[in-house]
């Protein structure tokens, strides 16, 4: 577990996340570990007193495929995708295609966080948290790659999506 500081980003990443955290004075901590793929992986490698509340990302796309969604709640949360559509006002939600992952946040799957919408400099991705994961202190998000776990302040994660230009939408996730 480090503090602060940063790594060189991988290959494809458009943003170094760490530069754009220190430049805007937003504190972390961070857990590298194994690649990881799924919410029950991450718990394997992230060690239980890592501080933060687990989250689960998914990123949708509406039914025409014109707006784009990355929602976040708890990591044990279940989704009714059907419900979700009519909480935030759109057509049918389903989840968008690695393609669409990659040109509009700039990662691969499985690294799906708050963190990637550094990538979205077009603000083509719409973001909502479950208001219930928004009460904890903080949030364990990725940073663009899947081998490292930050924990972030819920503050600071507001202050974050702020700087690079994105609504936060806090709804009671279904």
């Amino acid at each position: 577990m480090t503090t602060g500081g940063g790594a060189e980003p991988k290959p494809g990443v458009r943003m170094d996340i760490y530069e754009f955290l220190e430049r805007h004075a937003i504190p972390y901590q961070r857990c590298d570990h194994p690649e990881v793929y799924t919410c029950e992986e991450v718990v394997q490698h992230v060690p239980a007193d890592f501080p933060g509340a687990h989250t689960k990302n998914l990123f949708l796309r509406d039914a025409k495929g014109k707006r784009h969604f990355l929602v976040t709640v708890g990591a044990e949360h279940s989704i009714d995708l059907k419900a979700l559509s009519q909480t935030i006002g759109t057509s049918r939600l389903s989840f968008a295609s690695s393609g669409r992952l990659e040109k509009h946040l700039g990662i691969a799957a499985g690294a799906v966080s708050l963190l990637a919408v550094l990538n979205d400099t077009k603000g083509a991705v719409e973001i909502f948290v479950d208001q219930a994961l928004w009460e904890a202190e903080s949030l364990r998000c990725h940073p663009l790659v899947n081998t490292s776990t930050l924990s972030i302040a819920t503050g600071d994660i507001e202050r974050f999506l702020s700087a690079t230009g994105h609504p936060l939408k806090v709804v009671r996730v279904p």
